[in-house]
């Protein structure tokens, strides 16, 4: 190592050192500690809290297990199917053999599509015309036959959406059958 390396490695180190000391110094810190803000206490009243209701993880886990089964019983082992709820937050994903990266996407976007409308997303897309802005331009939403609302006494509370048909009413057909399990489960109960 040369003479002039060696001195900018030592004062590498240096800096290095004066630094760590300053800050070990600065998270010592010289006072005492902030007091902590207390929380506060919302009375679960109904003119404070808002109720949500949402699909279990067992009824999610069935209905991705019954659209893909549907998908591979009509020889399409290439979908992903997924299961949101009504904010678009990912309950339940299945993706089938074969089934490309962005299918996962697909299935994701026409889940919530359909949960955050309350419409199938094959009823949705007919919907959509002309060359302008439309809902179709909503970010995280895909206007593809596939997706399907859960609804709980008539109100939408999650989606399931099937992407990587070769045609969005083999997505839908499939959807169907996991939109099915939920229900043939519930009536079972």
């Amino acid at each position: 190592m040369k003479k002039s390396t060696k001195v900018v490695a030592a004062a590498a180190a240096g800096a290095l050192a004066l630094t760590a000391g300053v800050t070990a110094a600065a998270n010592a810190g010289a006072g005492p500690a902030p007091s902590a803000v207390p929380a506060v206490d919302i009375q679960p009243v109904p003119a404070n809290v808002v109720q949500q209701n949402r699909i279990s993880v067992g009824a999610s886990a069935k209905a991705v297990q019954a659209a893909l089964a549907k998908c591979q019983a009509d020889n399409l082992p290439f979908v992903t199917v997924a299961v949101v709820d009504r904010f678009g937050t990912v309950q339940a994903l299945l993706r089938g053999d074969n089934a490309a990266e962005h299918t996962i996407e697909a299935a994701r976007e026409k889940a919530y599509t359909a949960a955050a409308f309350g419409t199938p997303t094959s009823e949705l897309a007919k919907r959509i015309n002309g060359t302008g802005p439309s809902i179709a331009d909503l970010p995280g939403t895909l206007f593809l036959a596939g997706g399907l609302p859960l609804k709980v006494n008539g109100v939408s509370v999650a989606g399931i959406g099937v992407g990587g048909a070769p045609d969005g009413a083999l997505d839908e057909a499939c959807a169907a059958a996991g939109a099915d399990a939920i229900a043939a489960a519930a009536a079972g109960q």
